[in-house]
């Protein structure tokens, strides 16, 4: 490959450009063939990859590195960069390439997709810095990019966020979940480049090089739309200026060909996600010029002085007793947390009323985000407020969520920090039916790496459990109910992750006195002791207290166990309480068999002795009151104590 690499040592400030400069535009077109020379090399060399997809795009991104973006090559944490979202996230070894040439890495091209490299197939969070998000699965960036763009509006910075979309994403109904409320909020930093190419995966995209169809979309959306050759340098940079200067968001139509510059790959079909072999790569290359070494600075950003203000936190407090739902201990808690850390975001799909995060809006209501019915964009709109330093919270009902599960893996898989709360979860809504109850939400995030699953059962576990969120990495899922529950804890009651709350257990007291006045070193003797244990979450962890009564008044000894933590739990901890309190256990929770805490904790316990009886919602369920469907599906107090019974026979 070409070694060209610019240094940051010689880092210079270009001026602004007014019109297009023929040296500007020569060296510019140069920059694109030496990344036409790099994609073809790097993707030949690993035998995989998408160059086709690459070639398409090389003129929008030498314009966009080497001219338009202001960045500083040798901080890719700097807070008033510049930030670019590549969305058609096959186009990867084409940013890897730009971020080589720009002088932001020093990675091996030749590694990309090996073992040992960070140069993936498709973009991740790595040790390069300058990939913040993952992408790959199509119509995602865009969302990203709006919460960048709405962060850098809220911290008054004067950076721009540029993503980079291919066609065929350009069906996926999530961006235009996120075209609309970047207009909605007026985000003159947003500017989409859309690189209309023609060609998919497997044939021509829905609109093919249809630009006016698309432009129609756009401007029907609010967004200024540009549409440029997109192989040509001077108009790019035209309409980048044109861009920048807008009072809106903007869109670049860029009308390419893919494969162009390799007359047997130049738009045609047959060619997406094929390498070349050797013998073809020598061919390519003699038909792009190899460019004298061109040296072009980057453009430094404007700095600017931004501080979030943090002060204590004031808690609420509760009556042991009262009547609370936990999605209003949520509301209330995320409410005293914003007032006193401005970091703290609310993010909503227009259900805030019901998850009680509008109550954020009585003092701090620039810390709440309307998303409107739009959940998929308002997750990718967290993952990006949460890269320029938010401590956001989002929230809808629980059932809501599974619509967005994809936007919550490939967050998960960039190390996404932020919070997601879902309320109105399983059967216990009650009589709005089986569409608005989330059966699945555990097994989902259960699956999906880098989260926690929080499940809070009285109004201070769910203060506490968000205090506790808003303190930790990855990302945290709070499982709230829309019933009222009792307070059964102090407002001083602490709680850790990964561990749980014993609530009830048989204590023997004269025989802990006698042990007690010998002073024995050996463990006393248990004389009667617990037969089962009764394992809830949320509203069966009540359900378990009842049953706990229902079984003593019969003479059966139980312990009952606060599971509030299902993810990471201490599972050898909760194992040794187990067996020391009869090796039985019975676990009741509000959500589908499949994927549940039950399934989690057979599997977890298979290598042990303890027995195990699953109580959950296993079929569709149907309207009806609360305590009607709790009976009908087997999970409230009736239903534990018959298993308990039946589980210690």
């Amino acid at each position: 490959m070409f070694p060209y690499k610019a240094k940051s040592a010689n880092v210079f400030i270009l001026p602004v450009l007014l019109k297009a400069d023929m040296a500007l535009i020569k060296e510019l077109e140069d920059i694109a063939s030496l990344l036409r020379r790099d994609v073809l090399e790097m993707t030949t060399k690993a035998g995989s990859g998408h160059p086709s997809s690459c070639l398409s795009s090389a003129e929008i991104i030498s314009a966009l590195f080497f001219n338009e973006m202001r960045f500083d090559p040798a901080n890719s944490q700097a807070s008033d960069n510049d930030e670019f979202v590549l969305s058609k996230g096959h186009a990867a070894p084409l940013l890897y390439a730009a971020l080589k040439r720009a002088g932001c890495i020093d990675s091996d091209l030749n590694k990309l997709r090996k073992l040992e490299s960070p140069l993936e197939g498709h973009p991740m969070p790595s040790a390069l810095g300058w990939i913040k998000y993952a992408s790959g699965s199509l119509g995602q960036g865009l969302s990203i990019a709006l919460g960048m763009s709405l962060a850098l509006k809220m911290q008054r910075r004067k950076a721009k966020v540029y993503v980079l979309l291919g066609d065929s994403e350009l069906a996926e109904g999530s961006n235009y979940e996120a075209f609309q409320l970047a207009s909605h909020y007026q985000l003159d930093n947003f500017i989409a480049i859309a690189d209309i190419n023609r060609l998919g995966q497997r044939g021509e995209t829905l609109l093919g090089h249809n630009l006016k169809a698309y432009q129609q979309r756009f401007e029907a959306f609010g967004f200024l739309t540009i549409l440029v050759d997109g192989h040509n340098i001077k108009a790019i940079l035209v309409a980048l200026e044109k861009a920048r200067k807008s009072s809106k968001p903007a869109i670049i139509l860029a009308k390419t060909l893919k494969g162009k510059g390799i007359n047997f790959m130049e738009d045609k079909n047959g060619w997406h996600g094929k390498s070349l072999s050797e013998e073809e790569l020598k061919k390519a290359l003699k038909q792009i010029p190899e460019p004298q070494m061109p040296f072009i600075g980057a453009r430094l950003p404007e700095n600017s002085n931004f501080e979030f203000k943090i002060s204590k936190f004031k808690p609420a407090l509760y009556n042991l007793n009262q009547n609370i739902a936990t999605r209003e201990a949520y509301g209330k808690a995320l409410a005293s947390l914003a007032q006193s850390n401005s970091q703290i975001l609310a993010l909503d799909a227009e259900v805030s009323n019901s998850t009680f995060s509008e109550l954020i809006k009585q003092n701090t209501p620039k810390q709440f985000l309307e998303c409107f019915v739009a959940e998929q964009n308002m997750i990718g709109m967290s993952q990006g407020l949460s890269l320029k330093s938010f401590n956001v919270f989002a929230s809808t009902f629980s059932a809501f969520l599974t619509r967005a599960h994809d936007q919550i893996r490939m967050a998960a898989l960039a190390n996404s920090n932020f919070t997601i709360c879902g309320s109105h979860c399983g059967v216990s809504i009650g009589e709005d039916g089986a569409s608005q109850m989330g059966l699945e939400d555990i097994a989902m995030f259960r699956a999906t790496p880098n989260t926690s699953i929080f499940y809070p059962s009285d109004a201070v576990s769910a203060e506490k459990l968000v205090l506790l969120a808003s303190q930790m990495k990855g990302i945290k899922y709070l499982r709230t109910t829309r019933p009222k529950t009792s307070v059964i804890y102090s407002n001083e009651e602490p709680f850790e992750i990964g561990d749980f709350k014993v609530l009830r257990q048989y204590i023997n007291l004269e025989e802990k006195k006698k042990s007690k006045a010998k002073k024995s070193k050996r463990k006393a003797k248990q004389i009667e002791g617990d037969q089962i244990v009764l394992i809830g979450a949320g509203i069966t962890l009540h359900e378990c207290l009842k049953a706990h009564e229902d079984l003593k008044s019969k003479g059966i000894n139980s312990a009952v166990i606060d599971l509030y933590c299902i993810k990471p739990l201490n599972i050898s901890k909760l194992a040794s309480f187990i067996q020391s309190h009869g090796s039985k256990i019975i676990v009741a929770e509000d959500h589908y068999a499949e994927g549940g805490i039950g399934e989690m904790l057979s599997a977890a316990l298979a290598n042990t002795e303890i027995k195990i009886k699953s109580l959950a919602v296993k079929r569709i369920p149907h309207s009806g009151t609360m305590l009607q469907l709790l009976d009908k599906y087997e999970i409230n107090s009736r239903a534990i104590a018959e298993a308990a019974r039946k589980l210690i026979v």
